[in-house]
C-alpha cells in the first residue's frame, strides 16, 4: 500500500455518479493537516451529476465519461489517470461497475464506500431489503473494490439502528451520516 511521504499527501480521484455529498465530505477532510490526501480530479459517468459542482467550488479539475465505448473510456481514463499521477482512488456513490483489468491495474488502490453492512445487501436498494428483511441494525462499509461487486477486504464498518418508523429515505439519511464520518477514518487507517 502506497504510504504518505512527509507533508506529501497522495494525489486522489473521486468517482461520482450523483449528488457528491461524500465527495464534498472527502474534499473538506483532504483540506486538514491529518489528512493523507489530496484531491486532484472527479471523475463522472453522468455529465448532469449534481456533485460536479464541487469541483468548480473547489477548483478540481474534473472529466466525464459516459462509458457508452467502455473499452475506450476505461483506456482514456486510465491514460488520464496516469497523466495527472493519481495514486488512489475513492469510489462514492460511482453507478458503473468497473473492469477486472482496470482494478488490478490499480491493485490494492481503489476503495469504495457501500450502504449496507456488507456481506450483506450487496448492490442496489440496500436500505429497502433491511428494512423488507426486519433488520435491527444496517450500516455502512468502507472496503477495497475487487472484480466481485462489493465482495472487496473490508476496511471499516459502522452500525446505525433500523427504527420501526423507518423507511428507506429517513434510513439512507441517517447511513449517510454515518458514512460521512466513517469513509475519512477508512483513509486514515490505510494511510495512518
Amino acid at each position: 500500500m502506497i504510504k504518505s511521504i512527509g507533508d506529501k499527501k497522495i494525489k486522489t480521484a473521486i468517482f461520482i455518479s450523483g449528488t457528491g455529498s461524500n465527495l464534498k465530505n472527502l474534499i473538506k477532510f483532504s483540506k486538514i493537516k491529518k489528512s493523507p490526501i489530496s484531491i486532484n480530479l472527479i471523475i463522472s459517468n453522468k455529465r448532469i451529476a449534481k456533485g460536479l459542482r464541487y469541483a468548480d467550488q473547489f477548483k478540481i479539475k474534473k472529466k466525464i465519461f459516459n462509458f457508452k465505448n467502455f473499452k475506450k473510456d476505461e483506456k482514456n481514463l486510465s491514460i488520464l489517470l496516469k497523466k495527472e499521477k493519481i495514486e488512489f482512488i475513492c469510489l462514492a456513490g460511482f453507478m458503473k461497475i468497473l473492469s477486472k483489468e482496470f482494478i488490478k491495474r490499480f491493485n490494492g488502490k481503489i476503495i469504495n464506500i457501500h450502504p449496507s453492512l456488507l456481506p450483506k445487501y450487496k448492490g442496489l436498494n440496500t436500505h429497502k431489503k433491511a428494512i423488507k428483511n426486519k433488520d435491527k441494525l444496517t450500516g455502512c462499509t468502507v472496503h477495497y473494490v475487487s472484480a466481485k461487486l462489493d465482495s472487496g477486504k473490508i476496511i471499516l464498518q459502522k452500525k446505525v439502528k433500523i427504527s420501526t418508523k423507518d423507511n428507506p429515505a429517513s434510513l439512507s439519511k441517517k447511513v449517510l451520516k454515518q458514512e460521512h464520518k466513517l469513509y475519512p477514518a477508512a483513509i486514515i487507517k490505510i494511510f495512518g
